[in-house]
């Protein structure tokens, strides 16, 4: 009985040695991760669950490569109240009026997927569902026809939707990528970042993307 009990524990360290330790993550498309782990709704803290809030490393908070937001001076002459993109710098402005501006980190688009033009916010989600578009998963037949809003969505915490396009400013379950070209034309920011722009908004904002 103890011979045999040994050949079992033996079989499954063996096993547990052949896992894979994490998912692999693969950022061509919204950083979308091939081999899903289990979905999980944005847990609360007060019910013993890990702190994904403001300041975790989930909202960027803890680094991964997140960049400061900061007050600057204003690089355009918008009205107060709007956005402006620079696809170049990687930075996302919220105009603030009397010259200053609020600047963010962003994500854009990798080679042949960035783009310029102007839009209104049209809709504001938090922890938005997901629905890649068909093209996408033409290219990506392992992508799900749809996600729900949660910590595995690539689209993070929260989302707002320019014009009738599919293009969004999103949150990001992979802070590291922010102030890279790494999406599908979307503009990526940490949850925490997003999520301080979400609050500051509204539906009909202008957008520029230079």
């Amino acid at each position: 009985m103890t011979r045999i009990f040994a050949l079992a524990a033996a079989a499954l360290m063996v096993l547990a040695a052949s896992s894979p330790a994490r998912a692999t993550m693969d950022d061509d498309f919204f950083g979308f991760r091939r081999q899903q782990q289990p979905m999980m709704q944005p847990p609360m803290q007060q019910r013993g669950y890990p702190y994904y809030g403001p300041g975790s490393d989930y909202f960027g908070g803890g680094g991964g490569g997140s960049i400061q937001r900061e007050r600057v001076a204003a690089p355009v002459a918008q009205p107060p109240g709007s956005i402006y993109i620079s696809t170049a710098e990687r930075r996302l402005y919220l105009i603030l009026g009397n010259g200053e501006a609020l600047r963010y980190g962003i994500g854009v688009g990798r080679d042949g997927f960035r783009w310029t033009g102007t839009h209104h916010v049209s809709a504001k989600r938090e922890w938005p569902g997901w629905t890649p578009p068909a093209e996408m998963r033409r290219r990506r037949p392992d992508l799900p026809r749809y996600m729900a809003g949660g910590i595995e969505n690539p689209l993070g915490a929260r989302a707002l939707y320019l014009g009738s396009t599919l293009y969004r400013i999103h949150g990001s379950n992979e802070p590291e990528t922010i102030g890279h070209a790494v999406s599908s034309g979307c503009f990526r920011m940490t949850n925490e970042d997003v999520t301080d722009l979400y609050s500051r908004v509204s539906v009909g904002t202008l957008v520029v993307v230079r």
